[in-house]
């Protein structure tokens, strides 16, 4: 009776598979039946072609992973380059004039959007390229995109709010671009290819311009 049941079960267990593959056939065919084909009115040699940059780009970036996995996680770059990017945050929390928080974070957060967007698109077109990556992926560099960027347009924001916007304006890109980027040049962060420390000074000058007029909405809280 024993081999009886058993091989019964094994009868059960062969048809139930059976109503199984059955029922996926079927599925798949209600899926063929069912699915609707979109034709782009794009042209399909544009459509290829900018697909085989994107495939070119996509296996750069999974090689270049792999390297920074192997070269840079755990290493003492990148373990500076996250002790940069934290510790202006905590200076900023004890230092900052906690009535403006507001204005000053918003001026801070537009700060970061203005930075991390060009700093992308510089290292996207071969202006330059940093090591050292606390993330190997975008923003192109996190304690100076993410860090001192904002938390150095926040102070000078906060110090002296009745200077002149333009002298502040002036200092904010003069030590950026004439003391920040030449540090990171030493520390081998960051290489230029085909650009120059001068030309960082309009952009830092315009960036903290807009950054001090935002921080100017009135929000009920006075710097």
């Amino acid at each position: 009776m024993l081999f009886f049941d058993e091989l019964y079960l094994v009868f059960v267990s062969i048809e139930k598979f059976g109503y199984f593959i059955c029922l996926r056939e079927k599925q798949k065919q209600m899926n063929e039946e069912v699915r609707i084909i979109i034709e782009p009115i794009q042209d399909p040699e544009k459509i290829k072609k900018v697909g085989e940059y994107y495939r070119i780009n996509s296996e750069n970036s999974m090689n270049y992973f792999r390297y920074w996995n192997e070269h840079t996680l755990f290493h003492w770059d990148f373990w500076l380059s996250w002790g940069i990017a934290i510790v202006p945050w905590i200076i900023w929390a004890y230092c900052h004039k906690q009535q403006s928080r507001g204005r000053l974070l918003l001026a801070g957060f537009l700060a970061v959007i203005i930075s991390s967007w060009l700093d992308f698109y510089g290292v996207n077109i071969g202006l330059w390229y940093y090591t050292g990556l606390a993330i190997p992926t975008i923003p192109s560099y996190v304690p100076w995109d993410f860090s001192l960027i904002p938390v150095l347009t926040m102070f000078m924001i906060q110090i002296k709010p009745q200077s002149s916007v333009w002298g502040k304006a002036f200092l904010f890109a003069f030590t950026s671009a004439f003391l920040g980027e030449p540090l990171f040049l030493w520390l081998g962060f960051y290489r230029l290819l085909h650009w120059n420390l001068f030309f960082s000074v309009p952009i830092y000058f315009i960036l903290f311009i807009i950054c001090h007029k935002i921080s100017r909405i009135k929000f009920g809280d006075q710097l």
